[in-house]
């Protein structure tokens, strides 16, 4: 098996939430401004202070973080043990591609919102900068595998998507199910393997 060099960073993302400029207003009150307290892998995201609980037909879930910058449509990013809790069925997505998915409820310390769409179960992907594309031979929207190895534990992930652009940090992106299977964490290496 030939791979790709490099190794590519990965960044394990946990359950949380993106919020339109309305939803923040709602659930936090009227003119009110989302708190950095952490800059994420790519250029402009962050985590905030702030956090909400999110509730379904089966159940709820607190403290879930909501990232910044806002967004032009609220979308929350589970992965499928959290969907098996709260008794929704999101499809995975790419992220913004939130057309046919579940509502669900977010409680904030001011009001709730009840969305009627916009959970999704994040697909994994990698992103680069043009630059990175060039480097590893690589188009945007195409499907790669890429190997992890770690402590005797040998995972190829499939369908892996790339997405390409000026604006993005070299990064590959799984949610916490896929990561623990592979006992993969924030910070490791990982591989595309060469067809």
């Amino acid at each position: 098996m030939k791979l790709k060099q490099p190794g590519i960073v990965a960044g394990v993302s946990n359950r949380h939430v993106h919020l339109s400029r309305e939803d923040v207003e709602v659930l936090f009150g009227k003119g009110y401004t989302l708190t950095p307290i952490k800059d994420l892998g790519q250029p402009g995201q962050f985590a905030c202070q702030e956090t909400v609980i999110i509730v379904g037909p089966k159940g709820a879930i607190e403290k879930v973080r909501v990232l910044g910058p806002e967004r032009k449509e609220t979308q929350v990013e589970i992965s499928l043990t959290d969907a098996f809790k709260l008794g929704v069925k999101p499809p995975v997505r790419d992220s913004g591609d939130l057309d046919n998915t579940p509502g669900i409820v977010i409680v904030g310390p001011k009001g709730s919102v009840i969305k009627d769409r916009g959970v999704i179960i994040a697909k994994r992907h990698i992103h680069m900068h043009t630059s990175n594309a060039e480097k590893y031979g690589v188009k945007d929207k195409q499907i790669v595998k890429v190997l992890v190895e770690k402590e005797g534990r040998r995972l190829i992930f499939d369908d892996v998507l790339i997405r390409v652009s000026e604006k993005y940090a070299l990064e590959f992106h799984v949610d916490t199910d896929e990561a623990n299977a592979a006992l993969l964490k924030t910070g490791d290496l990982v591989y595309i393997i060469e067809e």
